[in-house]
């Protein structure tokens, strides 16, 4: 059974503005909202503890609140920065729980099913989440439950810090709000009209009359929040079981402390992965400081991988781009595309196989990781007759740079291609043939004569007219292919371009690529 807690601050602009403009305390903070303009009117958008005990509300007329309050202290509203302040505490929120969703605008999701034991209790775990998030002038109301409309509705109108036992959410619902349904406007105040004032009442409307009369989005609502049916949460990072979190009793900053907690976690999660037969291909360390940032770094695989010692590898050239700060004081590892991989024993006699980490796939992870996905690449099969079109350049391992495993494409086996294939073909002179469908006897390269001891062909090799106007096609561009070797063994790739026969066009050799 999942378990959800939201998190929801009714002064959050209020907060994030103090945090950026002023001290996160003062003794007697004046009363204070922040100022949007509405279709050309002036309202409050925000409002603080001390502006609504003297009875300022949101969406309120400026002048009429500076009639009630003189001395209403105002700025002007940051939408878009609340939000950037809003995605930054989701990323925070990764030390308690991989999957974080934002309630826009004021609040979070958290998944923590199955990550409360790490605190000793889901009790436990929302003191310590409520306690940093005051500590940072942060004035948050939290409430776990089972559901995503449970948790927001204990959180907005229930009890602060509330918890509903697993399948008993509904208990905790009944004395609530219909507002805590989450219902649109029109709903809400037909709700209003009808003197319902608690949500049992709501619950014992039967489900027919209940959708007639208040729609269908208001049922889904409430099933929704007694977890008849299911609420999808946008995480901002794809949720994943795969999470491994060490924290620390003291603070830790020093270099050799950070290679060796990494070297720590990565081998916790590696053992998991190891116990269900999975390995990963992208791995995401977060080094979470004190004063609430934290610090990513991600690497990528070539190949699903679970060695703890090769990951932690890739990691130790990035630890010095961390900031500790004053300190970390929570690291957090996550494996993102996990597969499963089947176990390599090795076998008994000396001449055993390489397995993948004595391969080549080592070099590359250490590669991509160090210069860059965009800076390594292979060639890849590409399907086009043309030779310079028939090869392409492809990162060599797409999961490492967060896509998806290229789809597998083999070379023409009966169309044998050079070793090297130059980019552009080289003009060669000096050819001899026997008749025009003969192969060279002699041509000129580079100034050096080579003369054809061995020769194969024609290939004959057609433009992609389809791609282009007719009109545009030329006899010229059809080229026969020759596979020749001379007296001293070196084998060439030549074509001639265009046909004999026509006096206005004649054709050309040239050398488009050596065989190793």
């Amino acid at each position: 059974m999942s378990r959800i807690l939201c998190a929801w601050s009714p002064t959050w602009a209020i907060a994030n503005w103090r945090r950026r403009n002023a001290p996160l305390s003062q003794p007697n903070p004046p009363p204070f909202a922040l100022l949007e303009t509405v279709r050309v009117v002036r309202r409050l958008s925000a409002v603080s503890v001390e502006a609504v005990r003297l009875g300022l509300r949101a969406g309120q007329k400026a002048t009429d609140a500076a009639a009630l309050v003189p001395d209403l202290v105002t700025a002007e509203a940051e939408p878009q920065a609340d939000a950037e302040a809003l995605a930054a505490l989701a990323d925070w929120c990764v030390r308690f729980s991989p999957a974080v969703a934002i309630d826009a605008p004021d609040g979070l999701f958290l998944d923590v099913t199955g990550v409360d034991h790490l605190w000793g209790g889901e009790a436990a775990m929302l003191t310590d989440f409520s306690t940093r998030l005051a500590a940072n002038g942060l004035p948050f109301r939290c409430a776990i439950a089972d559901t995503p409309g449970a948790a927001w509705a204990l959180a907005h109108y229930g009890q602060d810090g509330a918890i509903a036992p697993p399948g008993g959410q509904a208990e905790l619902l009944k004395p609530l709000p219909p507002a805590a349904l989450r219902l649109d406007t029109e709903t809400w105040a037909q709700v209003e009209r009808l003197g319902l004032r608690r949500l049992d009442q709501l619950m014992s409307i039967p489900r027919g009359p209940f959708a007639r009369r208040f729609g269908r989005a208001a049922l889904t609502r409430l099933d929704q929040a007694l977890g008849r049916e299911r609420e999808a949460l946008t995480f901002r990072r794809p949720p994943t079981p795969w999470f491994a979190r060490l924290a620390f009793a003291e603070p830790i900053s020093a270099p050799e402390d950070m290679a060796r907690v990494t070297v720590d976690v990565t081998a916790k999660l590696c053992a998991r992965l190891e116990t269900q037969g999975r390995g990963a291909r992208r791995f995401e360390i977060a080094f979470h400081r004190v004063d609430g940032k934290a610090l990513p770094l991600s690497i990528g695989l070539s190949l699903p991988g679970r060695d703890p010692t090769r990951i932690a590898k890739l990691f130790a050239p990035r630890l010095d781009t961390v900031d500790p700060g004053f300190g970390i004081e929570v690291v957090t590892l996550t494996a993102q595309d996990v597969e499963p991989i089947s176990g390599r024993q090795a076998r008994l006699d000396a001449a055993r196989e390489a397995s993948v980490e004595e391969g080549l796939a080592p070099l590359v992870d250490r590669l991509v990781n160090r210069l860059g996905a965009e800076r390594v690449w292979r060639a890849q099969p590409v399907e086009s007759h043309v030779p310079e079109l028939a090869v392409g350049r492809e990162r060599p391992f797409a999961p490492a740079a967060g896509g998806k495993p290229a789809e597998v494409r083999t070379w023409n086996r009966e169309a044998p291609r050079p070793a090297r294939l130059f980019r552009r073909p080289e003009p060669v002179e000096a050819v001899m043939a026997l008749t025009p469908d003969d192969p060279p006897s002699q041509f000129r390269w580079r100034g050096q004569l080579h003369r054809v001891r061995r020769a194969e062909g024609p290939e004959r090799v057609g433009e992609e007219w389809w791609k282009g106007a007719i009109e545009d096609v030329r006899v010229e561009h059809v080229r026969d292919y020759y596979r020749v070797e001379d007296e001293t063994g070196a084998r060439f790739w030549l074509f001639r371009a265009g046909l004999y026969g026509d006096p206005d066009v004649l054709p050309k050799w040239w050398l488009h690529g050596v065989f190793g």
